[in-house]
């Protein structure tokens, strides 16, 4: 049974400060989620009416019930926007959704922000080039320990309210109390005290010499994201731009769960537009493909070898939100969804904070994201793990012998990069385990004898299910390599019967170096909002390729073999392998 103190102090956090309205219902769902547990309707009103009493909120007019900001005026009504967008998620079930864009999930970041907001972050995007950092990873991780700072004062601010509402002592403080021993106030530290300094040089000061040694040493705290804060480096060459960049960075808004995601995941989308370091991630559209196709569950334990900047982890978690609504008011599955579901593991270490900084702003406690050379000795040492991968390794040619894990060369004999991932993916799923995965084309063609053995394992002693042949202008500008998606489950007993062929020409997007779509925004992605009209499908095969795979076991098994989509008897799969490259339709 719930402590009633505890709901009444959960509950005065969640009014909103600006007047506007929290609902019973939203009241409801953010009570039970925060107590694990249905709370009937006596409990809910006697929380609302103890609320109400201590003067920390007062109940407000016309229908819809709930509670407001004592004395503050409702903020104006904002116009109803246009179109059929799908709802917003808001961060904690509480606050009023706010309508989207009519734009399908699964595209990219910037289709689903508004044109002031992407005006917004291409302004701090260009102060950063203005000011002296031309490097767009270097921006973005100076932006990240900028947003982890930032997200640091929302939560002490969120805890302080609670306290001051309720009467109750702060459960945990994260700026320590009073000064240090120079006399400094901890409090200078939070984003709401240093951004009000007045002079440059002063917030200069602070940031470099005081925030940044005080994120390195929150290492030690149990948390992904201060673990990976302890190699924070703070390379903004000049007050002046530190002044611009944090003025213009607090004027974004980042209350919104959905809102703080699809910002960070448009910085991550500039990333994709700047040479080589696009390598680090996989287009939008292209990772929802994957995990629409793998229907991930909310008991799954997914991973990501070669995790980069979570775009993966973070599309399972989206999808999960949207498909199992449950798993947030279940307790079992929301300690789950954020302690156990989620794996990811790099070895750079940029990309880890990153990674993780994209895991925090959509909403996922504590992910397991850590330093791990996959392919080596040390790293390569978990077995039957995991039930679900999704993953774009990098592909770099062939490794040091030394340097590869004895037990994946005992697999594969090879130093091929794209062959010892495999022979990882396979050692690190549980039997039963599945995984999507995006291999170069060599993986099917290759004509090695690591290759076909490597087929071989795959047709005979696990289940080899679907093969999709993407596009080889898909990961342009910066490659233009022929790629597909391996679709496997492994059982270690075999159960190929039939292999599901597709063979994609369009993904929705010019494929030259300028990617630019073609069709309408909302006609994207693998579950676009429109329809698509005759013909269109030939210019966006993502929605045709899901719908044929979820119709694998029936009517797709009856397609001729020549057709862009087959089922390839088990006996003629490797050899389709080793005969279809000269065939394959390309775009």
């Amino acid at each position: 049974m719930p402590v009633l103190a505890d709901l009444v102090n959960d509950l005065i956090a969640l009014i909103p400060e600006d007047g506007s309205r929290i609902t019973n219902d939203q009241i409801r769902i953010a009570l039970e989620q925060e107590a694990g547990e249905p709370l009937s309707e006596a409990l809910l009103k006697d929380v609302k009416d103890r609320v109400v009493a201590m003067g920390a909120a007062e109940k407000p007019r016309g229908p819809g019930g709930g509670l407001k900001a004592l004395g503050v005026s409702p903020p104006p009504r904002a116009s109803a926007p246009s179109g059929n967008g799908r709802p917003r998620r808001s961060g904690n079930g509480a606050t009023p959704a706010t309508p989207s864009s009519t734009i399908a999930a699964g595209t990219t970041a910037a289709s689903v922000l508004t044109g002031e907001l992407r005006s917004q972050i291409d302004r701090i995007w260009d102060a950063f080039w203005s000011g002296g950092i031309s490097n767009p990873l270097e921006v973005l991780e100076q932006l990240t320990y900028l947003l982890f700072i930032r997200r640091l004062d929302e939560l002490e601010t969120l805890e302080e309210r609670r306290s001051q509402r309720s009467g109750q002592p702060m459960r945990r403080r994260i700026f320590p109390e009073g000064a240090d021993e120079q006399g400094r106030p901890w409090s200078e530290l939070r984003w709401s005290r240093f951004k009000e300094l007045g002079e440059a040089a002063s917030m200069y000061r602070v940031v470099g010499e005081r925030v940044f040694p005080f994120l390195r040493e929150l290492g030690g705290e149990e948390s992904a994201y201060a673990t990976h804060m302890t190699g924070a480096r703070f390379t903004i060459p000049t007050p002046a731009l530190l002044t611009k960049v944090v003025e213009l960075l607090d004027a974004v808004p980042m209350e919104d769960r959905d809102t703080k995601g699809d910002i960070y995941e448009y910085m991550l989308g500039k990333l994709a537009t700047a040479g080589t370091n696009g390598q680090f991630r996989t287009p939008r559209h292209i990772i929802e493909l994957m995990v629409a196709m793998t229907e991930p569950t909310p008991r799954d334990v997914m991973v990501d070898p070669a995790c980069g900047t979570c775009g993966f982890p973070v599309a399972v978690g989206e999808y999960l939100r949207e498909h199992h609504p449950e798993l947030l008011s279940d307790p079992e599955l929301r300690e789950h969804f954020n302690h156990g579901l989620f794996h990811g593991f790099d070895f750079d270490n940029t990309m880890l904070r990153i990674g993780a900084m994209n895991m925090l702003l959509h909403g996922v406690e504590n992910p397991d994201v850590s330093y791990r050379d996959s392919l080596s000795e040390d790293g390569a040492i978990e077995e039957d793990k995991y039930t679900l991968i999704l993953a774009n390794p990098p592909f770099a040619g062939s490794l040091d012998t030394e340097s590869i894990s004895a037990k994946l060369q005992r697999v594969v004999n090879t130093r091929k990069t794209e062959l010892l991932f495999m022979a990882l993916f396979l050692q690190l799923l549980k039997p039963g385990g599945r995984a999507a995965v995006i291999v170069p084309d060599g993986v099917l063609f290759g004509s090695s004898k690591a290759h076909k053995e490597l087929r071989r394992t795959l047709v005979e002693e696990h289940f080899l299910e679907g093969v999709v042949s993407l596009p080889s202008g898909v990961f342009r500008p910066y490659a233009g390599v022929s790629t597909a998606i391996l679709f496997f489950t492994k059982t270690g007993r075999g159960g190929t019967d039939q292999v599901w062929f597709y063979d994609m020409t369009a993904d929705g997007w010019s494929l030259d170096d300028r990617r630019n779509p073609l069709l309408p925004l909302e006609k994207l992605g693998p579950a676009p909002n429109v329809a698509l009209a005759e013909g269109e499908q030939e210019k966006n095969n993502l929605p045709d390729c899901l719908t044929r795979w979820r119709h694998r076991q029936d009517s797709e098994r009856e397609r001729e073999r020549t057709a862009r989509v087959s089922a390839c008897p088990r006996q003629k799969s490797r050899r389709r392998a080793t005969t279809s490259a000269s065939t394959a339709t390309r775009s």
